[in-house]
């Protein structure tokens, strides 16, 4: 179509016709820098699970507990009422009470899970996506259950997590699918 450009210089219109075939949505910049950053996330959780699973299995959840006390001596003598000081200790102390066992098979499977993903997810492999889909849902489901058994503010934002990097990883998926 001439639109008075010039000698032969034309313009074309971005007018969709569906004989073009499908429309291919541009990636937003912003989805895809949340999605990495969200898998980053993901990646370094599952790693520091990991991690935290192999100490508890060779030194057991009494010496994470004393170590807890050790950490948080010096804070909770300058401050008693150290919100985050009697967080960790709480914390350490429901764990020394868990079977080593359980803790150290959930950290560990977790962990490496979570892990496996987000590096597969990062390199881009395509049949990682619906893999990733299913575990994220997994991952949802079970945090929601437990938020339904025993209310929990920390579990809630987590799943919440899962959900938001679920979402992100459904339409990188999508995306990545239409190029």
């Amino acid at each position: 179509m001439d639109l008075g450009l010039g000698t032969g210089q034309t313009a074309t219109t971005s007018t969709y016709r569906p004989s073009d075939g499908p429309r291919v949505r541009q990636r937003s910049p912003l989805l895809h820098l949340a999605f990495y950053a969200a898998i980053a996330i993901k990646g370094l959780d599952g790693l520091i699970e990991t991690v935290a699973g192999l100490l508890i299995a060779a030194f057991g959840t009494g010496a994470v507990y004393r170590f807890a006390v050790w950490l948080t001596a010096p804070e909770l003598s300058d401050h008693p009422v150290s919100h985050v000081a009697h967080l960790v200790r709480h914390g350490a102390a429901k764990l020394a009470t868990v079977h080593t066992g359980f803790i150290v098979t959930y950290l560990l499977i977790h962990g490496i899970i979570k892990s496996a993903l987000a590096i597969n997810l990062i390199i881009g492999h395509k049949w990682i996506f619906p893999v990733a889909s299913v575990v994220l849902v997994g991952f949802v489901g079970y945090l929601s259950y437990r938020c339904a058994i025993h209310w929990s503010g920390w579990v809630l934002a987590l799943a919440l997590f899962d959900f938001f990097t679920l979402v992100l990883v459904l339409n990188e998926w999508r995306v990545r699918g239409q190029h």
